[in-house]
């Protein structure tokens, strides 16, 4: 799986997530007003449908190309639409 996805650049974005998570927490615990911790929870959201984005988009570059190259097509067309049903839910 490692040869679809961008390790470092995954990684380095959940970082960033994990310390806009905590700061929502600190957030709460600082009585910010609701509107500026609903903010941060929706640039959160967006962060994470983009690491998705990311994975979905190497998975489809590499290994659903591989499955068409190898004339898989009927695996590839399963794991396409997979990978929609569970990228639509997030």
């Amino acid at each position: 799986m490692k040869e679809c996805m961008d390790s470092e650049n995954l990684h380095r974005r959940l970082k960033k997530i994990s310390g806009q998570v905590n700061a929502i927490d600190r957030m709460i615990d600082e009585d910010i007003p609701c509107e500026q911790i609903l903010m941060q929870i929706n640039a959160v959201k967006s962060a994470l449908h983009k690491v998705g984005y990311i994975i979905v988009e190497g998975h489809l570059e590499h290994c659903v190309k591989q499955a068409i190259d190898e004339g898989d097509s009927d695996n590839a067309l399963g794991d396409i639409t997979s990978i929609i049903e569970y990228y639509s839910r997030l």
